[in-house]
C-alpha cells in the first residue's frame, strides 16, 4: 500500500470537525512533510512521529512520505494529530487491516519514546466523531474515562504507539510501559452552601429563588458585609440537577481549558473571576489555540462577579453580547470559535468605592466624581439586560438562639423546581425552557399574554421613561416566573408589582 488514510479530529471552538489524514509513500527523496494548514506545533509532530515510530520498533520508510490533513482550508492546531500521523505513515507499509484504519479516529500526542500523552478537548473531539459517524476512537490512557462519557462508542485507551499498531492488525511486540498520566483527579463535589446561614435578608432570599427559577440575571449593591457573595455563592446549590445535555456541555468546556474529566457532574458551574480579569480571560481566545473564557465555563451555571465597580468597563461591557445571544463568538485570522454563552449573571458591587455611601452610622470619604465614575463603569445598556436588581442593607440586628432559621437549600430547590416545570409545562412546544429565553413579543402578545390591567404599571413606567422596551419585556420574565412560583394560571397585577420592584425598586 502506498496510500492510507485514517481519520483524526480539528477543534475550533467548541466545536469539532473530522480530518481526513492521507500518507503517500512515493520514490522521491526521503523526507517527512506535513500539509493541510498545520499550525507550528503540529509541524513539529514530524519529530515526535520519527523518534515515536523508532522507538517502538516500527521504524518508518525512508522513503518521501507526505501526509494531508484534509480539508485543507480548516485550520489545525495543537498536538492531538500525532497519533493519526503515526498510524497513517505506518500503513503505507507495514501490513495493517486497511479497514480499521480508515474507519477509526486517533486523537493523542505522541511521546519520544512512544507513549500517548494526555491533550485538552477530548471529549468535545469524541462527540465530534460520534456525530460524524464515527464507531471507534483511539486514545491516550490517561483521556479513556472521559472518551466514555459519550455513549455508542468503542473507546480504546492506548498506553504506546506499537499497543495501537497492533490493535490494527500489525506485527509488533508491545513494550511494557507505564501509561502517562493525567493531570490530578477530580476532587469530589463539595456539599451546597445552605441558604439557611443568610441571616436577615429574606427579601434577598426570595430575590435569588426568584433567579433561580427563570435563570434572571441579578444585580447586589450594598455595603462590605450585607451578604452579596454569600448569596452568590448559594445560587448554584438550589438551581435543578443538570440534564445529559448541558452536562456534556459543562464537561466539554473544563476539557477544553485542560482540566481533568472523569465523570458528567450534575451541579452548575460557577466561575468567579477576579476583578483584575482581563477581556480575554472572560471572553477567551489565546495566541495558539482559542481556549474558552470565563464566560464559556459558566454555561449552563453562574458567572459571578464580585466587586463589579472594581472591573474596567471595557470588560464589563463584553458581556452584552453574549447576554443576548446566549453564544460568543471569537474572530482570528482565518478561524473563527463560537463558544457557548449561556449563563446566569450575578453582579454584586458596592455602591461607592469605600463601601459606606448612604450606609447608616457610617461616614463616606469619597468624593461625589469618584461615586458616579465607580458606579458609571455598570454602564446603562449592561443594566438593561440584568432582570433584577437588587439593594441589601447590613443586618442590624443579631438573631437569637430561639429565632426561626431561614429557608433552607432543600426547600428553596424544591421550590425551583416546581416553578421550572410550571414554566416548561407552559412553554411546550415552543423550544424555550426558561422564563428569561422567552422574547419580549411573546410575552405581551402570546396566549399567556397579562391583561392590559395588569400591565398598567408597566406601561406607566415605559411612558415616564422609567424602563426602556427591553426593561419592560425583562419585567414581564420576571413577572412570569413569580406567577410560577405562586402557582398562579397567569400573570396578575400583583405579579407585575413584585417583579416591577425587583427591577427598579418601583412600587405599584
Amino acid at each position: 500500500m502506498t496510500v492510507a488514510r485514517t481519520m483524526a479530529v480539528a477543534l475550533v471552538g467548541a466545536d469539532g470537525a473530522v480530518v481526513e489524514v492521507e500518507a503517500d509513500l512515493s520514490k522521491q527523496t526521503p523526507e517527512f512533510r506535513i500539509i493541510g494548514l498545520p499550525d507550528k506545533a503540529l509541524g513539529e509532530a514530524v519529530q515526535r512521529v520519527h523518534n515515536a515510530c523508532e522507538n517502538s520498533g516500527l521504524p518508518l520508510p525512508r522513503r518521501r512520505l507526505t501526509v494531508n490533513l484534509s480539508p485543507a482550508a480548516l485550520p489545525k492546531q495543537g498536538s492531538g494529530f500525532d497519533v493519526a500521523i503515526a498510524v497513517a505513515s505506518l500503513a503505507t507499509e507495514v501490513p495493517m487491516d486497511a479497514a480499521s484504519v480508515a474507519a477509526t479516529a486517533h486523537v493523542g500526542e505522541l511521546g519520544l519514546d512512544g507513549r500517548l500523552r494526555p491533550v485538552p478537548g477530548v471529549l468535545p473531539a469524541v462527540l465530534a466523531a460520534s456525530r460524524a459517524g464515527i464507531t471507534r476512537v483511539v486514545v491516550p490512557h490517561a483521556n479513556a474515562d472521559e472518551a466514555r462519557l459519550v455513549d455508542g462508542l468503542e473507546v480504546l485507551g492506548a498506553v504506546n504507539l506499537a499497543q495501537v499498531a497492533r490493535w490494527h492488525g500489525a506485527d509488533v511486540e508491545v513494550p511494557d510501559q507505564e501509561p502517562v498520566p493525567g493531570r490530578a483527579e477530580d476532587a469530589p463535589e463539595a456539599d451546597p452552601l445552605d441558604l439557611c446561614d443568610i441571616v436577615g435578608q429574606r427579601e434577598a432570599v426570595e430575590a435569588l429563588v426568584v433567579a433561580a427559577a427563570g435563570g434572571h440575571h441579578m444585580l447586589m449593591s450594598g455595603p462590605p458585609g450585607a451578604g452579596k457573595t454569600m448569596l452568590a455563592r448559594r445560587l448554584p446549590g438550589i438551581l435543578p440537577p443538570l440534564d445529559d445535555r448541558a452536562a456534556l456541555t459543562v464537561a466539554s468546556m473544563r476539557s477544553l481549558s485542560g482540566e481533568p474529566v472523569a465523570r458528567l457532574s450534575r451541579v452548575a458551574p460557577l466561575e468567579a473571576p477576579h476583578h483584575s480579569a482581563s477581556v480575554a480571560s472572560l471572553v477567551g481566545g489565546g495566541s495558539r489555540g482559542i481556549r474558552p473564557g470565563a464566560i464559556a465555563r459558566a454555561s449552563e451555571g453562574v458567572l459571578f462577579l464580585d466587586e463589579a465597580g472594581e472591573f474596567p468597563a471595557s470588560v464589563l461591557d463584553a458581556l452584552r453580547q453574549p447576554l443576548e445571544s446566549g453564544s460568543i463568538v471569537i474572530h482570528r485570522a482565518g478561524v473563527t470559535a463560537t463558544f457557548p454563552a449561556r449563563f446566569q449573571l450575578v453582579l454584586a458591587t458596592n455602591p461607592c468605592p469605600c463601601g459606606n455611601y448612604g450606609v447608616r452610622g457610617a461616614s463616606c470619604s469619597c468624593p461625589p466624581m469618584a461615586i458616579r465614575r465607580y458606579l458609571g463603569r455598570l454602564s446603562g445598556p449592561l443594566l438593561d439586560r440584568i432582570d433584577i436588581e437588587l439593594s441589601l442593607t447590613r443586618v442590624s440586628v443579631a438573631p437569637s438562639a430561639a429565632a426561626p432559621t431561614g429557608m433552607t437549600t432543600e426547600a428553596a430547590r424544591a421550590r425551583v423546581a416546581e416553578a421550572r416545570e410550571r414554566a416548561a409545562h407552559r412553554l411546550r412546544g415552543t423550544g424555550w425552557r426558561l422564563n428569561s429565553h422567552v422574547p419580549g413579543a411573546w410575552l405581551r402578545q402570546g396566549p399567556h399574554a397579562p391583561t392590559p390591567q395588569a400591565r398598567r404599571p408597566l406601561d406607566a413606567a415605559l411612558h415616564r421613561g422609567s424602563l426602556t422596551l427591553r426593561g419592560y419585556d425583562r419585567v414581564l420574565r420576571v413577572a412570569s416566573t413569580v406567577a410560577d412560583l405562586d402557582g398562579a394560571p397567569r400573570i396578575e397585577l400583583d405579579h407585575v408589582g413584585r417583579a416591577l420592584y425587583l427591577k427598579k425598586g418601583l412600587t405599584v
